[in-house]
Order: structure tokens, then C-alpha cells, then sequence
């Protein structure tokens, strides 16, 4: 298949254990499976200058950092200077309470705070971004939750980080919702529950809508259960994503 090559990198959540003993050890075997870079969720055993450490030792690029609401609204100048020691120009919320979503009011209040955190990213250069589940699938008088968010904030100040499985469990077409959402999509999440290419997400289509689209920066892979060890499984995910001619 004759596209272009988005580097791929990896969500540290699928090695959580590893790097909860060892981050330097684990990106180091990473970047010799041949990944480019860690989305990171934490740090692990070290702090954010170790792993920025950690990192340029093994010759990885940080594509993203998963940072939960309560630190954007509580720390956000520490996730500023964690960012920029860490070189990246990504932060991403991972995941929102789904309680708190449940009218077309409270979705349009958590859009509209998201893009006063993101404008103040942004200044620094850095780019906020939402990664979806699949509760925001669903719909509150006729608009899905994730697009109730969106519609609150302004591109510049918040783009999304799809997940494709969870796009997929919500009910929807992966492909569909990338072209919907054409480029406002920067990062996206290649996750088959599994390893890739064990689970629902046809990955063809995705690829076709992702080479229709473009612009994508990062192809991060996660790995969210297993049939090996978890570094295994990081292994044989990127080895199949390669035979695809996708990296």
C-alpha cells in the first residue's frame, strides 16, 4: 500500500506495569521493536525529567502526554514546563467522568472550559486535545456527546484523539467518524481491544479514510488486554502495523 508513512509511537498504558518498575528500561526495548515515539500516562518510577531523560537515551520522541482534568485545572503551568521538558506539543485529556455528561448543557460547559485550557496551552506552543471512550457515542437530543464538546470549543484550542476501538463499541464507523471529523484529528488511537488486528476494527477502511483526510501527525498504538505480555504484545501489534505497510 503506497501512503505516507505516520511515525508510530506507543500509549504507555498498555505497558503500565513495566513502566510502573521500569520507564527507562521499557522505552529503551520499545525504540528496538522500532517504535518513535511513547504517549505517555504518567511517568512511572521516574519524574517528568527522567523520563525525558529516559526518553532521549532511547531515541524516542514524546507524541503526546495523556494528563487527567483535575491536573489541567489544578497544575496546568506544571503540565506546561512537563511538556516542554518532555518536547511535546500535545496533551491530551484521556477520559472525563461519564456521569457528568449527561445533558447538552453539561457538554457545552466541559467544551467551553477545554478551550479556555486549551488557549492557554497554546500559547505555550502546545496543543490540547480529547481522547474519546465510547459513551460520548451516544446522543443527548440529537448530537452526540463528543460533538456537543467539540461544538463548545474552537479547533485551535481543542482537537480530538480518536480511538478507534472505542468509536467502534460506541456504535459508530470508524472510517465515518474520521472523515467527519476530518482535521480536527491530529492523533489517532489504533486500538483493536487486543493486539491489532485481533479484534472489531477494520482497519482497511481506516486507512483509506486516514489517506483521505491527512495530515495526521501520530499513529499510537494501545493495547488494552492482552494475549501475551503486555511488551509482547506492543511488539507483535507494531510488527502486524508494519506488515500492513503502515509503518
Amino acid at each position: 500500500m503506497n501512503a505516507p508513512t505516520i511515525p508510530v509511537s506507543l500509549q504507555l498504558w498498555s505497558v503500565r506495569g513495566h513502566i510502573k518498575t521500569d520507564f527507562a528500561g521499557t522505552v529503551a526495548q520499545l525504540a528496538k521493536f522500532g517504535y518513535q515515539g511513547v504517549e505517555t500516562a504518567g511517568y512511572g518510577n521516574l519524574d517528568a525529567k527522567g523520563a525525558a531523560d529516559a526518553l532521549q537515551a532511547a531515541g524516542l520522541k514524546c507524541s503526546g502526554m495523556h494528563v487527567g482534568i483535575d491536573a489541567l485545572r489544578s497544575s496546568p503551568e506544571t503540565v506546561i514546563g512537563d511538556a516542554l521538558l518532555l518536547g511535546s506539543t500535545n496533551v491530551i485529556v484521556p477520559i472525563f467522568p461519564r456521569a457528568l455528561l449527561a445533558t447538552a448543557a453539561a457538554c457545552a460547559a466541559l467544551g467551553e472550559e477545554l478551550a479556555v485550557i486549551g488557549r492557554r496551552l497554546a500559547a505555550h506552543g502546545i496543543r490540547l486535545h480529547y481522547h474519546n471512550h465510547d459513551f460520548e457515542l451516544a446522543k443527548i437530543e440529537g448530537r452526540t456527546v463528543f460533538e456537543r464538546i467539540l461544538d463548545a470549543a474552537a479547533p485551535a484550542h481543542l482537537l480530538c484523539e480518536s480511538d478507534l476501538y472505542w468509536v467502534k463499541v460506541g456504535g459508530d464507523d470508524p472510517a465515518s467518524f474520521l472523515r467527519r471529523l476530518g482535521q480536527r484529528i491530529r492523533l489517532v488511537h489504533l486500538k483493536d481491544e487486543k493486539e491489532l488486528g485481533t479484534g472489531p476494527v477494520d482497519f482497511p477502511s481506516v486507512f483509506a479514510a486516514m489517506d483521505s483526510v491527512g495530515g495526521y501527525e501520530w499513529q499510537v498504538i494501545e493495547v488494552e488486554k492482552y494475549n501475551h505480555d503486555p511488551l509482547e504484545s506492543a511488539r507483535l501489534s507494531l510488527e502486524t502495523l508494519k506488515s500492513w505497510g503502515r509503518a
